[in-house]
């Protein structure tokens, strides 16, 4: 499974509608989970972003999830495959 790591911004009208965050967060997840994406952490966070969000599955839930959550016009993302110590190991064991 790939680890994906979401850097989330509010649009205007998910700023408008903050205080609905916390539930458009677990809405998510239900929707990702029938998706086949896990979300394994949510972070509400301070600076260039609002929010941080860890999930794991394949390439194609992890699209449909973020396409279906963009779509609703309260975010907008940008997201980063990420390796784990034993991925990039096996990774650097294939360079010549």
């Amino acid at each position: 499974m790939a680890t994906f790591i979401s850097l989330i911004s509010f649009t205007d009208q998910g700023i408008r509608n903050v205080k609905e965050s916390p539930n458009r967060a677990e809405a998510f997840a239900g929707m990702a989970a029938k998706l086949g994406l896990t979300v394994k952490n949510t972070y509400w966070t301070a600076g260039n972003y609002d929010l941080v969000v860890v999930t794991e599955g394949s390439d194609e839930a992890a699209m449909a999830a973020l396409f279906s959550a963009g779509s609703l016009g309260n975010v907008r993302s940008q997201t980063l495959r990420a390796y784990s110590a034993a991925e990039i190991k096996k990774i650097i064991a294939q360079m010549p």
